[in-house]
């Protein structure tokens, strides 16, 4: 087993976990048009980054694990394209609301 980690590291890992927290709240509320995606998806990339490397110590870890890691990575990347693909595809159906309430008013 591997001596545990010094606190300088947890704290510092837990410090810049919540400053990526501050960062993301405050872009959250900044008008940034489409960047508002991408950004937000690089400050989770970093924050998985940080988790990855200090609590999970895959700096010290055999290539195995290593591999493993990123494997569970690709197929999040897989996930999201599959989910991004059905949401950018479905077509939206507007129904006419006016002729649906006339009906009901011309009856006696």
């Amino acid at each position: 087993m591997s001596a545990p980690r010094p606190p300088r590291a947890l704290t510092g890992a837990w410090l810049a976990l919540l400053a990526l927290l501050g960062l993301t709240v405050t872009l959250a509320y900044q008008p940034l048009g489409a960047l508002n995606g991408p950004l937000a998806f690089t400050i989770a990339t970093i924050k998985a980054l940080v988790v990855g490397i200090v609590f999970m110590e895959l700096r010290q870890r055999r290539p195995l694990a290593i591999a493993a890691a990123a494997v569970g990575v690709c197929w999040l990347f897989v996930l999201l394209w599959l989910a991004s693909t059905d949401f950018t595809r479905r077509t939206i159906i507007h129904a006419d609301v006016r002729l649906a309430t006339s009906d009901i008013r011309a009856r006696p």
